[in-house]
């Protein structure tokens, strides 16, 4: 503790690692709602689609299917979406925390200080753990994409035929 009264700086270090971790959080967050602006853009598209087909065929079976893939895309989306934001602020409010509690060194308040910083740890710890739960379920969500991608350019071939190129 002796540091940060010497050194008032020192404290820089306990901000640096939550201040870079609230703009990833941002920058994933922003990513994740692009990527639930285009699953809405997708269902709409096969809901447009779905009234031009007959009931039953099989190209309204095919779409009924991606439907529920981006029913279930949709859902890791906004899960993952409220992780990054649950740990974006919970980043924001320990690097909060670090800066008080470092105030409070300097005026010699010791035991609340240990407080401040207990409090700042498990914030911080909550806000990893939120972070890496949503990077888990965006990793999922990518598979389910990927292997949708995957699916319909099978069944564009199928149905139109490969063509020489």
């Amino acid at each position: 503790m002796q540091s940060l009264v010497e050194n008032p700086f020192a404290v820089l270090t306990a901000v640096v690692a939550p201040a870079i971790l609230t703009n990833a959080c941002s920058v994933l967050s922003l990513g994740t709602g692009n990527r639930i602006a285009r699953v809405v853009d997708r269902t709409r598209i096969i809901v447009h689609e779905l009234a031009s087909l007959t009931y039953g065929s099989t190209d309204y079976q095919w779409r009924l299917q991606q439907l529920e893939r981006l029913r279930t895309r949709s859902g890791l989306l906004l899960k993952a979406l409220r992780l990054f934001f649950a740990a974006l602020g919970c980043f924001a409010a320990s690097a909060l925390l670090s800066v008080v509690g470092a105030s409070l060194v300097y005026y010699e308040m010791h035991h609340v200080f240990r407080v401040f910083a207990i409090i700042a740890l498990t914030t911080g710890m909550v806000a990893v753990t939120a972070l890496v739960v949503g990077c888990a379920m965006m990793i999922r969500e990518t598979s389910i994409a990927v292997g949708s991608v995957g699916e319909e350019v099978g069944h564009a071939l199928e149905k139109f035929g490969a063509r020489p190129s």
